[in-house]
């Protein structure tokens, strides 16, 4: 795993990475105490959470699309500056004395959101700084990272609390945030290749991502799997500031020590996922991940002796990072490299939004019923999101269903005189078979799984017609929006698309070739 390290520039950003994410992680632990203090409500406290998570929610997706069709570079550099501004203001707001509750839940929402804007560029610049097969490794070396922070930076946030007031947390963080920017200039994400294809728009990326999530059942049942586990899983992480303080009777420096319980056990367990993977499967990965977790909220919600909840931590953080991971890589790896930044984004919406939009709801049932009420709940509906194993099952996408197409392949069958504007439409193309005697069963069932890949990559509409005149002729018919989206889905056909098209046309009749037509709507 650890041989992913010997490329310098996925050395440089994943290093710098590592202390973002500590930085990150000391903030987000002094505003949750320093919320507890002063205000003492589990909803306030849980409220920092959304704070951080919920801009994950709502700019991930537009934060995707900009980093696949924009200068990633530029993206990351413009979102570090003003979260390293915001930190800096937060401090010396802090120091003062004169920051109270609104203020800092509205300066931590900030960063939250130049967070989510950076992530989906520079976890795509991640992912171009290795070798495909090398991806899943690298992915677990940055998981291994993320969870580290988890550990340290809480624990060395609650000693630098303990010492010198919360206020230093954040100063501490704009040192990171600044550790991140060198990176990039040092290490900047390869430009995006030249391209023939009209631009796309910020609006069009994120319908394009959307439609490719729910036409793709791989992708579609990371996304639902990842929403179920992240939302039950919140309860823990939001409702720990309430844990430590009134459950257990701990101080700053206590909570450190629970959240570095849960990063210690997501680094242990990043050392052996990709064996336990290999050896196991995804499935019983996720379904023990469950299990664990919901165990170990329902520890804390009655235990009060602390040895016992420190344990059940360190075995509640190897759970999360299991599951999180392997929900990541898998979705990851089974994206083309036309929306892998915009698949991230979906992933980071899904399991950060949920936990953010989580986090507040668990912390006002909390507030309403109890401590160990809302925990225990939690424990049951991540132990019933087990049951989306069946209609939602976890793979990994094959080499063939992410590679595209050589773009000299992808225009042999365009003869297009005087091409149209590229924002003219809708665009209808029509594709006529003219299949062997006796095989329109078969054929009509090898054609319908032109259906998902045609409407993953734009089609509106998708339909198979029979010609009442010929039994043995059908045409396949579907519609774009426009002329450049229909130019953006030829681009987008895999070596899995162009596979299956060969089985379909495996059926035509002997001397007979597929004819393509393509109408502009005029009315």
């Amino acid at each position: 795993m650890w041989t992913t390290l010997r490329h310098a520039s996925f050395r440089g950003l994943w290093g710098a990475g590592a202390v973002y994410f500590i930085g990150n992680a000391m903030q987000t632990m002094a505003a949750a105490w320093m919320m507890v203090e002063l205000t003492g409500s589990s909803f306030l406290a849980a409220l920092v959470q959304t704070a951080v998570f919920l801009p994950m929610f709502l700019l991930s997706l537009p934060a995707g699309v900009l980093a696949d069709i924009t200068d990633r570079r530029r993206l990351i550099q413009i979102a570090l500056v003003v979260q390293a501004v915001t930190g800096t203001l937060l401090a010396l707001l802090l120091l003062s004395g004169v920051g109270g509750a609104a203020t800092l839940l509205f300066f931590i929402f900030v960063a939250g959101s130049c967070t989510a804007l950076l992530s989906p560029a520079w976890n795509s610049s991640i992912a171009d700084s290795v070798p495909r097969e090398e991806l899943p490794l690298a992915i677990t070396v940055v998981s291994i990272a993320y969870n580290a922070a988890r550990a340290v930076g809480p624990a060395l946030a609650g000693v630098v609390f303990s010492a010198f007031g919360g206020a230093w947390n954040f100063a501490l963080a704009v040192g990171s945030t600044l550790a991140m920017l060198w990176s990039i200039q040092r290490w900047p994400p390869r430009p995006h290749p030249p391209s023939r294809l009209p631009a796309e728009r910020l609006w069009g990326g994120m319908l394009s991502a959307l439609r490719f999530a729910w036409h793709s059942h791989t992708v579609l049942a990371q996304l639902v799997r990842t929403v179920a586990y992240s939302g039950a899983g919140s309860a823990l992480w939001a409702l720990l500031p309430v844990i430590g303080a009134k459950q257990l009777n701990l101080g700053a420096a206590g909570y450190g020590l629970l959240m570095g319980c849960l990063g210690t056990g997501a680094v242990l367990v990043g050392l052996v996922i990709g064996r336990l993977r290999l050896r196991f499967g995804l499935e019983a990965i996720v379904g023990t991940g469950c299990v664990v977790f919901a165990t170990v909220m329902v520890i804390a919600a009655f235990s009060h002796w602390a040895p016992l909840v420190y344990l059940a931590l360190v075995c509640g953080g190897a759970a999360w990072m299991a599951v999180m991971s392997t929900f990541n890589t898998a979705t990851q790896t089974s994206v083309p490299p036309w929306v892998r930044a915009r698949a991230l984004a979906m992933h980071t919406l899904c399991a950060l939004g949920s936990f953010a939009l989580g986090s507040a709801f668990w912390g006002a049932l909390s507030d309403i019923f109890g401590l160990d009420f809302a925990l225990c709940l939690a424990a049951l509906a991540m132990g019933c999101g087990l049951l989306l194993a069946r209609p939602f099952p976890l793979r990994m996408g094959e080499k063939t269903e992410i590679t595209q197409v050589p773009q000299a392949t992808q225009w042999e069958e365009l003869f297009i005189k005087d091409a149209p504007a590229p924002e003219a439409g809708p665009v209808a193309v029509e594709m006529a078979y003219k299949i062997r005697s006796g095989e329109s069963a078969a054929f009509l069932e090898a054609v319908s799984h032109l259906r998902a890949p045609r409407r993953r990559d734009g089609a509106t509409f998708w339909r198979i017609y029979r010609d009442l005149a010929d039994p043995s002729r059908f045409v396949e018919r579907f519609i774009v929006t426009s002329w450049a989206d229909y130019l953006h889905q030829r681009a987008r056909a895999t070596l899995a698309d162009q596979e299956l098209e060969a089985h379909v046309r495996s059926f035509l009749a002997p001397g007979v070739t597929v004819t393509m037509q393509h109408y502009l709507a005029e009315r």
